[in-house]
């Protein structure tokens, strides 16, 4: 079975915290196994919960068209949640609920091996950019062990405060040149032509 196949059956039946016993469907994630770019949202909401897929409410609608603006789609990426069993009435995640779903989450990480993860949301963020705060390093990216980490609002933020949803956009079009920039960063760099010695035979 293939590895991330083998991660969804334990997810699907995981019980390591108290939001097991209330979803209705567990929210392992979808994409690429190969995907270039993750994205790593919060927490399922209703819609989610319901179907058992990522991303697929009104955030996910808005995160749809922010994939199409740069000229992607989403069996072209991969996303998930830092958790993922949906908390009771779309509250925050607690801290142990994120800390029981974090080897899920790493595993992930190891098996597609992304060249750019997206944070979206504070505790997404929170992760990879520890003690930072969103307002003032969204749009932003770091680089560590290998990949290139890129702090976004969520999508969600967008339909309660509007005037966040331009920022968002904005934000979004930074993608893909950061992704070429990785690219061009890990590329080996080619030698230099040395000039060619003559050999006796070839005079």
């Amino acid at each position: 079975m293939p590895a991330l196949a083998e991660l969804y059956q334990e997810v699907i039946v995981c019980q390591r915290c108290d939001l097991a016993k209330q979803r209705t469907r567990a929210v392992p994630g979808e994409g690429r196994e190969d995907a270039e770019i993750m994205f790593i949202g919060e927490g399922p909401g209703w819609h989610e919960d319901q179907q058992g897929r990522p991303f697929v409410g009104p955030a996910g609608q808005f995160l749809n068209e922010l994939l199409a603006s740069v000229g992607l789609k989403r069996e072209e990426v991969y996303i998930t949640n830092v958790v993922k069993c949906r908390p009771p009435g779309n509250r925050d995640p607690l801290p142990s609920e994120i800390q029981s779903c974090r080897e899920y989450l790493e595993r992930q990480t190891r098996i597609i091996r992304p060249r750019v993860i997206v944070t979206l949301g504070r505790y997404s963020m929170a992760l990879f950019f520890p003690g930072k705060s969103i307002s003032k390093i969204h749009g932003t990216a770091q680089k560590g062990d290998g990949v290139t980490y890129f702090a976004m609002y969520h999508p969600a933020a967008a339909l309660h405060q509007q005037s966040l949803r331009q920022a968002i956009q904005q934000d979004m079009l930074k993608l893909p040149p950061l992704l070429a920039e990785t690219k061009r960063s890990a590329a080996p760099e080619q030698p230099e032509q040395q000039p060619r010695q003559l050999t006796m035979f070839e005079i």
